[in-house]
């Protein structure tokens, strides 16, 4: 072993002992170059090293073998066997002092996974690794979106939802802030996890916060957020619901006129007219198909016939399937049946069909707020309410006491005006965070835009 790495050995073993984790990780961020020039001998001083007592230093070095090209046999290629090896049996409080490297270690993980079209194999190891890093279940960190996208890869959905339903309340400082392209990803991927598995709600939710972070420009995230964003508020209210108010007015200003066909797709929805809606798909065709968004463009097409059929029960009591599939475009009585029945079974309308003379029984919908179930699911959303009431105090004081934001709220210096006025303070931070949650993380630099 070159004596360069021998020094480094020591030094990692020296600061170990004597519990200077802080100066070990200044020193391992000052080596890297010194490991890379050693890549050849790496492996021998893994050897050397204590995977729980030495567990920075093993990081540093799996970082610097990840940097390097991969070696030219598959066989050769120890990589992923040492990655899960560390991850697994590394030391927690150790790993939580370098949250950067640590992260960054898995990144380079889920790449080469991608790459070798492995994304089943690093599922449950990037869970664990979420784990090693966290410091309470809903802190986000940059691994979050890695997970997600190996098990979007993977079409392996339940890892990804068990965290993807917990709502987010603090956000890992990894080296100081947070890469906004991480933050963006977890909740671009969450999105699209949510829709495979029909849950629009939460999916429209994502796409929503992908396209509220405050930013300085459009990113490729938040227009192809935004463009999912369109077709789910097709699909979930039958109209675009409009962007909110705090998104930033970089995003409103130049997001729209760079989805225009989705716009005009919206348009021709609105409309009602089937013959408009599909000339709108016709005409972007391969704009859907390069998007990947052809899928989510045809279940609006499906969403419009519907919602024409919903309009029907307004007007009639009953009517032939003939009749529905002329007045809603429908090729013929057999599709009017198919779409009814599925309406049907779904809750969307409450109607019988007459099979023997073809005709629909359109009725009123029943009465569904009575009876125990209904009193427990606002207990629950009451304490769900409540939960909710319980951390926006906690992160209005978390607010208060950050002096980098108070400086920014009130505009002053803080070698100019010490002294300021911690009431007036706390009414204009408990406003602006309610009205604009991700701008807090913006203006306190938890956020790397």
């Amino acid at each position: 072993m070159a004596s360069a790495l021998e020094q480094f050995v020591n030094n990692v073993r020296t600061y170990s002992s004597q519990g200077n984790f802080r100066e070990l990780c200044d020193y391992l961020n000052k080596s890297s170059d010194t490991l890379v020039k050693g890549g050849p001998h790496l492996d021998t001083v893994l050897e050397t090293l204590d995977l729980q007592q030495h567990s920075l230093g093993v990081l540093a070095v799996l970082c610097a073998k990840f940097s390097l090209p991969a070696p030219a046999s598959p066989a050769q290629d120890n990589r992923l066997v040492q990655a899960q090896e560390f991850i697994n049996g590394c030391n927690g409080e150790q790993v939580r002092l370098a949250p950067d490297t640590f992260a960054e270690l898995c990144h380079m993980v889920t790449a080469c996974l991608v790459e070798q079209k492995q994304a089943m194999r690093g599922i449950s190891l990037l869970h664990r690794a979420i784990r090693k890093i966290q410091l309470f279940d809903s802190q986000l960190t940059s691994v979050h979106a890695d997970l997600c996208q190996l098990c979007l890869l993977a079409k392996c959905f339940k890892p990804a939802l068990e965290i993807l339903d917990i709502d987010i309340t603090g956000i890992s400082q990894e080296g100081g802030q947070m890469d906004a392209k991480y933050f963006l990803l977890y909740y671009y991927y969450g999105g699209m996890i949510y829709l495979a598995v029909r849950n629009l709600e939460r999916a429209l939710y994502c796409f929503e916060v992908a396209i509220t972070t405050p930013a300085l420009a459009v990113s490729h995230i938040m227009l192809e957020a935004y463009k999912k964003y369109i077709l789910v508020s097709l699909l979930l209210n039958g109209k675009v619901q409009n962007i909110p108010k705090y998104a930033s007015q970089v995003v409103t200003r130049f997001i729209k006129p760079l989805s225009q066909p989705y716009h005009e797709l919206a348009n021709a929805f609105s409309s009602n007219i089937s013959a408009e809606l599909c000339a709108a798909v016709t005409k972007h065709q391969e704009t859907f198909i390069r998007d990947h968004n052809l899928g989510l463009v045809k279940q609006v097409v499906s969403m419009l016939h519907k919602k024409n059929i919903q309009r029907l029960t307004k007007t009639f009591l009953t009517l032939s399937l003939s009749d529905v599939a002329s007045r809603v475009q429908l090729p013929g009585p057999a599709d009017a049946e198919r779409y009814i029945l599925h309406m049907i079974e779904d809750g969307q309308i409450y109607a019988t069909i007459n099979q023997k003379d073809g005709m629909v029984v359109f009725k009123d919908e029943p009465d569904k707020y009575s009876g125990p179930e209904v009193l427990r699911g606002l207990e629950a959303q009451l304490a769900a309410c409540v939960e909710l009431d319980k951390q926006v105090l906690a992160m209005d004081e978390e607010i208060q006491v950050n002096p980098q934001y108070v400086k920014k709220a009130t505009g002053a210096q803080e070698d100019e005006q010490p002294n300021v006025n911690q009431e007036y303070v706390s009414n204009i931070l408990t406003r602006k965070f309610l009205r604009k949650p991700w701008t807090y993380l913006w203006d306190a630099g938890f956020l790397d835009l």
